[in-house]
């Protein structure tokens, strides 16, 4: 899984942008947190080539970009949770998961 990384909050415009034209996930992820480890791993154990076809991965380190983090929640009206896989399209917030409930399968459901 090749995930783009999230560092300046100018990139959430982009998504925006690239969000009219395909699906966009952002992974909020704390790199301290045995939850945000997990989500992780089972996302990019269960990725498949082809799927950022499907959908286009981008990766926050909210330990090191909590601005980035809070700009997020303000702009698709997100209460702030870690970890936290939001999918993007048209600019909008279209689904949400948090902590154990973040499963690639169901966020791959929803975009299709």
């Amino acid at each position: 899984m090749k995930w783009n990384e999230l560092t300046s909050i100018a990139q959430l415009d982009q998504i925006d942008e690239e969000s009219k034209n395909g699906k966009v996930m952002i992974l909020k992820h704390s790199t301290r947190c045995s939850i945000s480890n997990t989500a992780l791993n089972r996302l990019e154990r269960n990725w498949k080539e082809g799927n950022e076809a499907i959908i286009n991965p981008y990766y926050l380190d909210l330990l090191n970009h909590r601005d980035i983090s809070n700009a997020i929640a303000e702009r698709y009206k997100v209460e702030h949770q870690s970890p936290q896989i939001l999918v993007i399209v048209n600019g909008k917030c279209t689904f949400s998961q948090t902590h154990s409930e973040i499963r690639l399968e169901e966020i791959l459901e929803e975009v299709n």
